[in-house]
């Protein structure tokens, strides 16, 4: 990684975007808000596995989370039947419990942070990550990858299909 001025600065902007967009993912009353601050979060995330050199991670992060995980949720917005969108992402009705487990998570996850021998190595980071991976995916197991790309379509099909038989069924 490089310790650069510039990659500590988009290091300390990437964080902040990722970390300050999940807590608005958490913190807002609307559905739609909370799925927008998700990707933005996503994004940031991204970023942080672009400063790593991890170029892959980045491009699945953005294509899969950044992308189809939002509009899944917009999936799941146009199959609920509420009166607005203001009910659409209603508070938890125990704020404390919810505040006490999630410093309980804090905390052991600094405490394995800080417990753990990490390891380090004298191997360079190879250069292109993604091109060794794509030859994999598209060569020795492309059947399974055009499999997993037909049931998604598959389930992308089924989803619009049980909704339009839901708003035709709510009509009188």
């Amino acid at each position: 990684m490089d310790t650069s001025i510039i990659a500590v600065l988009g290091f300390l902007a990437l964080a902040a975007l990722a970390v300050f967009s999940a807590l608005a993912v958490v913190l807002s009353k609307n559905i739609v808000h909370s799925t927008l601050f998700l990707a933005a979060s996503f994004i940031g995330v991204a970023g942080l596995y672009m400063l790593l050199n991890a170029d892959f991670l980045a491009a699945v992060q953005i294509i899969v989370y950044a992308g189809a995980v939002p509009i899944m949720i917009v999936f799941g917005v146009m199959l609920i039947h509420r009166g607005s969108m203001k009910q659409s992402n209603l508070f938890n009705s125990k704020p404390v419990i919810s505040v006490l487990v999630a410093l309980a998570t804090f905390a052991l996850i600094t405490l394995m942070i800080f417990k753990t021998n990490w390891q380090t190595t004298a191997q360079a980071v190879p250069e292109k990550t993604a091109e060794h991976i794509a030859e994999l995916l598209l060569g020795k197991y492309v059947i399974p990858f055009e499999v997993v790309a037909l049931l998604l379509l598959v389930a992308l099909i089924g989803a619009i299909v049980i909704a339009k038989e839901v708003k035709s069924h709510d009509r009188p």
